[in-house]
């Protein structure tokens, strides 16, 4: 989950305005959604590495540089860091710099095998100093480096990669090579970023956007070596490989807050932006739908008898959403899978399963090892994810990215609007590809859909009234969210924004089952947001949620109704109604997650926390 930053330019440019120091550090900063335990920098000047590093964010190692400056550079490294193994300490910060101070490493990811390799090495007469497996990985490399390697860098990296096993994005710079930085992939992220007489590595590309849209993925079981002028790629065995040039196509102004008081709060506000640009350029001039990224034969789509959505997090929220989507226009059966159990518990997939994986990053671990099991066992794999060139888009048979640009809060949002935007679009594609829908239902949907971007910025735009209750509700201690049909998944994400930001008691619910055992949880002055589904569909649901208001009212619970204009029935058993515009049903869920979100950032802003940087969680899980 950690954030890496390289950088090497030329040593000689004159009139120098940046060093390799200040490019490190603009990365780190762009990249601290990833983790923020800790960080460190590292350069390499006058014949010697140099770092510093400190526990706490990126601002904590600002404070030190400024106490003890590094010397000015045209090579560096950098890390934030989301501790693994061993606590955040200064100790266990990154890089960890072995060989006499010579040698520095950064690294993203879990070394599986690290005890092993640490018992081996102490046997060889070296000591280690922190707690991480890090320091085991740099000291592996460091002892090929000046033994079997002959002190080529790039050679002690293949030779090092072998040996390890897990997740990894290594970087390495070395004082007697003051011109390169080498760096290894193998399940974890890293791109290279080509400027004019400068090149950057990034766990992505925020990393150094401010400099280049011009970017190369690399593959797993890779090793590049840069310079400020070139670059070259080789696998771990030392064969050469070519990377995958691209362009990035969005901006630095993107990843900025653009005057919002966070990157959420900004996020929340590019919603309709994200599901307008998901949609676009999806229709064919004969108004049919077409999905060019969707490389999987119309016959084996055809043939499909049950679709898996894989996720994890908000992501397997979306996926609930789909779920009710895709079957009702399909006619498919469709399971909702947590990434993390899938793969161990003997899942019946086979040459008839599409597996659906949805990840933001395309870097979520346990989303990326249960598409590979999947594939194993014959199924197709449809990718739904945020970031061009990552590897789950790589590894699966087809791909539908979404066009949220980057999120950097690390509470989902426009993400996850823009996946249940993709999904929509996968359903109505298959339900026109298998005949399930007839032409003109399918473009009365998509007109719908293509109303949303509006329809979301009127929710927005009545977000003071719902500040204001985040902000008057700061010290409330437990929050209950409850939810029928896609309003269940609904109710389960509000609860999860108000657990990763606010760090208070929330619980969805489907709202059928209050009366099984939750409603025990309602006492005078219980907070419960109830997501009512519209009167103008299923009459029958919308009667039993007013039902359940009734129940939860009557025991003293403080209701909060989010319901669609001219949903009179609610207003005598709400003591707060939050209006949506009105929906088809299955769309709903586009409009009435909006309010939660921006009720979950308000109530962690009065609480004083940063709803961008919630503790212990990190943007992009690139562990299991």
């Amino acid at each position: 989950m950690c954030g890496i930053v390289g950088y090497v330019g030329l040593p000689e440019t004159p009139d120098r305005e940046l060093f390799a120091l200040d490019y490190v550090l603009e990365g780190l900063r762009r990249l601290e959604y990833r983790g923020y335990d800790s960080a460190g920098v590292a350069v390499v000047a006058d014949g010697k590495v140099d770092f510093r590093k400190k526990a706490g964010k990126v601002s904590s190692l600002d404070v030190e540089l400024e106490v003890s400056p590094l010397p000015d550079a045209a090579l560096g490294i950098g890390h934030t860091r989301w501790a693994t193994h061993g606590g955040p300490t200064d100790a266990n910060a990154h890089p960890h710099v072995l060989d006499n101070g010579r040698l520095a490493v950064v690294h993203n990811g879990i070394i599986e095998n690290f005890s092993e390799l640490k018992n081996e090495l102490a046997a060889k007469g070296y000591s280690f100093v922190s707690e991480t497996d890090t320091e085991v990985a740099a000291t592996l490399l460091g002892d090929y480096y000046n033994k079997d390697a002959g002190r080529d860098l790039s050679k002690a990296m293949q030779l090092a990669t072998q040996r390890l096993e897990g997740a990894f994005t290594l970087l390495a710079v070395h004082a007697d090579h003051p011109d390169r930085i080498v760096a290894a992939r193998y399940n974890s992220p890293l791109v290279i970023g080509l400027g004019k007489d400068e090149n950057f590595l990034g766990s992505d590309v925020s990393g150094f956007i401010q400099h280049t849209k011009s970017a190369v993925e690399m593959d797993n079981n890779q090793i590049v070596t840069i310079t400020a002028t070139d670059y070259s790629i080789t696998d771990f065995e030392g064969n050469p490989v070519e990377g995958k040039p691209f362009e990035v196509t969005w901006d630095a102004a993107a990843a900025e807050k653009g005057g919002f008081n966070s990157f959420m709060e900004k996020e929340i506000h590019d919603q309709p932006s994200a599901v307008h640009d998901t949609l676009l350029g999806r229709l064919d001039e004969t108004g049919q739908l077409t999905l060019d990224e969707l490389r999987i034969d119309e016959s084996l789509l055809r043939s499909v008898d049950k679709i898996v959505v894989i996720a994890c997090g908000t992501a397997a929220y979306a996926g609930h959403v789909a779920r009710y989507a895709i079957e009702h226009w399909c006619r498919i059966p469709t399971e909702v899978e947590l990434a993390h159990e899938f793969r161990y518990r003997d899942p019946i997939v086979n040459e008839k399963t599409l597996v659906v994986a949805l990840s933001q990053s395309g870097e979520t671990m346990d989303t990326l090892m249960a598409i590979r099991h999947a594939r194993e066992q014959g199924a197709k794999v449809i990718a739904i994810c945020n970031t061009n060139g990552s590897s789950i888009p790589r590894e699966s048979d087809a791909n539908l990215y979404t066009h949220a640009g980057p999120e950097i809060a690390v509470a989902s949002t426009k993400a996850f609007l823009a996946q249940i935007t993709a999904a929509y679009l996968l359903g109505l594609y298959l339900a026109q590809l298998r005949g399930n829908m007839y032409a003109d239902e399918i473009g009365e949907v998509l007109r719908e859909l293509q109303a949303m971007p509006e329809k979301i910025q009127t929710v927005i735009d009545g977000a003071d009234a719902i500040k204001a209750m985040g902000t008057g509700m700061g010290e409330t201690e437990s929050v209950l969210f409850l939810g029928r049909h896609v309003g269940f998944p609904v109710a389960l994400e509000g609860a999860l924004k108000l657990k990763e930001i606010a760090y208070i008691h929330a619980e969805g619910f489907a709202a059928g089952e209050l009366k099984h055992g939750p409603i025990a949880l309602i006492e005078p002055g219980q907070k419960v947001f109830v997501i009512a589904p519209s009167p103008r569909g299923r009459n029958s649901l919308h009667s039993k949620v007013v039902s359940n208001i009734q129940e939860i009212r009557a025991r003293g619970a403080e209701t909060i109704v989010i319901a669609e204009e001219g949903d009179e029935a609610v207003e005598a058993y709400a003591n707060h109604v939050i209006r949506v515009p009105q929906s088809p049903t299955l769309l709903q869920p586009l409009l009435s997650t909006v309010p939660l979100q921006i009720f979950a950032c308000a109530m962690a802003e009065a609480k004083g926390y940063d709803v961008d940087q919630p503790r212990n969680l990190a943007k992009s899980v690139t562990v299991e």
